[in-house]
């Protein structure tokens, strides 16, 4: 009988202690992640409004062109991938530039992606070939605005105008095998892996960045460090 009891209390104390002991390892890990990186510098504002604008907000900012339906994938791929998980977090947004006279073509798109709900969070804005055309020389792209003035690559642009990205996009096995280094400028809204494996993640990342700046939590040490290493 005392030896049925032994053998209970170990197991009780297995069960209790193991789950305590594997959150005490994972916790020094929320503060020693690396935060997104700085890609590039003062991205042109883009603001109409206190509401809509980059500066204290972390935005999504998004180029659909003149015909917005031949981008109808990216759209999709951007709400139900990105916005739905992200809309509840503070000063969130998703900003598409499109050109002065093709507001009537969006009114189409915008049905499409808001036929669930109303997309408080997701905002249009219509400015001129010049001003698109000067917004995204300001940002690092590997690719150029096509003839409409669109790509299916969105970025990321934080509280302070800058750009995040990846300065290093290797996978760890291209690492050990001392591939070129390459850079993560912009997403691909094409590509769905893209989008949910790396997008996601690096969104989450600056979310608890500034997460932890709230609390005072946050090493910017560590980013410049980075930072340095790469240029």
């Amino acid at each position: 009988m005392k030896v049925n009891k032994t053998k209970r209390y170990v197991v009780l104390s297995i069960l209790f202690f193991l789950p305590v002991a594997f959150l005490l390892m994972l916790y020094p890990s929320t503060h020693n992640y690396d935060p997104l990186e700085v890609v590039n510098r003062d991205v042109k504002e883009i603001s109409i409004s206190e509401d809509i604008k980059l500066q204290d907000h972390i935005t999504v900012l998004a180029f659909f062109g003149k015909n917005p339906m031949n981008n109808s994938t990216s759209a999709l791929n951007l709400k139900e991938l990105v916005y739905d998980k992200f809309k509840g977090f503070k000063k969130f947004q998703i900003v598409v530039v499109a050109p002065i006279g093709s507001e009537g073509n969006y009114s189409e798109l915008k049905k499409e992606v808001a036929r669930y709900e109303d997309l408080r969070f997701w905002h249009y804005i219509f400015r001129t070939e010049e001003d698109i055309k000067t917004i995204y020389k300001s940002l690092k792209a590997h690719t150029n605005l096509d003839a409409d003035l669109a790509t299916n690559n969105v970025f990321i642009i934080d509280k302070d105008k800058n750009q995040r990205g990846r300065l290093d996009d290797r996978e760890d096995n291209e690492k050990e095998q001392n591939k070129p280094v390459r850079q993560l400028y912009a997403y691909n809204c094409i590509e769905v892996a893209e989008i949910k494996n790396k997008m996601s993640d690096d969104m989450r990342i600056l979310f608890t960045e500034y997460r932890q700046k709230r609390k005072g939590e946050f090493d910017s040490n560590k980013r410049r460090e980075k930072e340095l290493k790469n240029e």
